[in-house]
């Protein structure tokens, strides 16, 4: 075996298979739709699909293509770029280095909405946080109060509970 077929040997099992992919592709719109307080079904109507079929996409079991993807990236109010984030150059496999769940994330919004925000970044210990129900459910019940001086003043009341010493 020459130099050049040892190197290319090396490549091809380090490569990420099209199923891992599909799976990373699948579990970033699982991500989008739910920060986005979107259910299976509104997005599969917005597609002019069955939820069963988005159900396929998020876990993995069906490939999303191009033109697809570009229209569930359009919906979801996000880059194209934004389903294949955390996966490296594609050289390494999910196992050495697993996609983040959040990586970069644009703010929610509607996804009918167009207006431009930017992207903020979650740091790896905040994104099983950012993840839950009970996370979406607060901060969607957040902005839905709408006086912003009487939200700050009840994250001002949760940050001080979280500051003060634990009572016994």
């Amino acid at each position: 075996m020459t130099a050049a077929d040892k190197i290319m040997a090396r490549s091809v099992t380090k490569t990420l298979h099209s199923g891992e992919i599909d799976l990373h592709v699948g579990s970033r719109i699982r991500l989008r739709r739910t920060q986005l307080g979107l259910s299976q079904e509104k997005l599969g109507e917005a597609l002019g699909i069955t939820f069963q079929q988005i159900q396929k996409y998020e876990r993995g079991a069906n490939r999303v293509g191009a033109s697809r993807l570009y229209h569930i990236a359009s919906i979801l109010d996000v880059p194209i770029s934004f389903f294949f984030d955390d996966m490296g150059n594609g050289r390494q496999t999910f196992r050495s280095q697993p996609p983040s769940p959040m990586g970069e994330v644009a703010e929610q919004r509607s996804p009918f909405n167009k207006s431009a925000h930017p992207s903020i970044c979650v740091s790896s210990e905040d994104q099983a946080l950012l993840s839950r129900k009970e996370t979406l459910e607060l901060v969607r019940a957040y902005y839905r109060i709408p006086k912003p001086v009487l939200r700050k003043k009840i994250l001002d009341l949760i940050t001080s509970m979280t500051d003060a010493p634990a009572a016994d």
